[in-house]
């Protein structure tokens, strides 16, 4: 079956959420428009990247009052800005996967959200390992949203920036058959296309890599610390790209200016390309190498009754 895919390459209202899904809907209609069926938006699009975490030092009052501001306007799941990018998704009939600052508590998790075209939230992705500085801001992923959907359209999933450098990781999105990768970042290195393309050709799925395009000018007068950042310089400088299971770029990159970077790609590729390499499948050696993934939720903090020290089975006695 043939789709046409989409990354959206825009800089966020920096640090206000609202005027940021504003944007968000604007462009997921024009991209609706075009009969686009899934639309990606980069990491942590709302209500922006902290890349302060790179220029500030943290134990200054303006990395603190900084991680605030992004704590007051970050997104709650469940809560009034999902249901909103939920009704974006069903009014333009598209899945629409989005990447946010998540609060959970007085925490903050790297998240890519997935909505279907019947405006559900069909699948919620925490990065696994903050990179960096972003361990002042982000906290830690869990092997349970480490999958792949099934969905009319194929089999769709994902990481997030530094996580696709982790070829578990990825290996865990193979096994389960993924036919359209998303790769959101804000990763603008000139090593990135390529990753994205290594990907494609070892996983043989199609990727969709997004990010941002902001400059200095884009982050308004009053977010503190303004001066960290000079007007003529670029944060991110976008780099979307599209790329087939061969690896081959087929729409993008996408350099210093906001745009769509659309594709109309045809999913049973994928599946093609693995007659001649499936990493997880034929070309795997599980008698020499293996993989464990665990999927267990790991919640800090339980309340109720607790099993044992590894959570799967009852407590012993202790010993008298």
């Amino acid at each position: 079956m043939t789709l046409k895919v989409a990354a959206a390459q825009y800089a966020p209202v920096f640090l206000d959420k609202a005027a940021t899904l504003d944007k968000l809907e604007q462009v997921a209609r024009e991209a609706g428009a075009q009969g686009v069926g899934l639309l990606v938006f980069p990491e942590t699009f709302v209500p922006a990247y902290p890349d302060w975490v790179w220029r500030a030092k943290p134990w200054d009052r303006d990395s603190q009052d900084l991680y605030a501001r992004l704590l007051e306007e970050s997104v709650e799941v469940p809560g009034p800005d999902a249901e909103r990018l939920g009704r974006v998704a069903r009014v333009n009939g598209l899945w629409l996967v989005v990447g946010v600052n998540e609060r959970v508590g007085s925490t903050l998790c790297n998240t890519l959200l997935w909505f279907a075209p019947d405006g559900s939230l069909a699948h919620l992705h925490r990065k696994l390992m903050p990179t960096g500085g972003e361990r002042l801001v982000h906290g830690y992923g869990d092997g349970s949203t480490l999958r792949v959907l099934e969905t009319p359209i194929g089999r769709l999933g994902g990481l997030i920036c530094w996580e696709n450098y982790m070829p578990l990781a990825r290996a865990a999105l193979y096994d389960q058959g993924i036919e359209v990768y998303v790769a959101p970042t804000w990763d603008t290195s000139d090593v990135w296309v390529p990753t994205l393309q290594h990907i494609a050709k070892e996983g043989r799925c199609f990727v969709i890599g997004a990010c941002q395009a902001i400059r200095g000018a884009d982050i308004p007068a009053d977010v503190p610390a303004r001066g960290l950042w000079q007007d003529d310089e670029w944060l991110a400088r976008g780099l979307s790209t599209i790329v087939a299971p061969g690896g081959s770029v087929i729409a993008g990159p996408l350099e210093e200016k906001e745009g769509l970077v659309v594709a109309t790609i045809d999913v049973t590729a994928a599946a093609r390309g693995r007659m001649t390499f499936d990493p997880t499948g034929h070309y795997a050696r599980p008698d020499v190498l293996s993989l464990r993934v665990d999927t267990t939720p790991r919640a800090p903090v339980q309340f109720g009754a607790v099993s044992g020290p590894e959570h799967g089975e009852p407590a012993k006695p202790p010993t008298p």
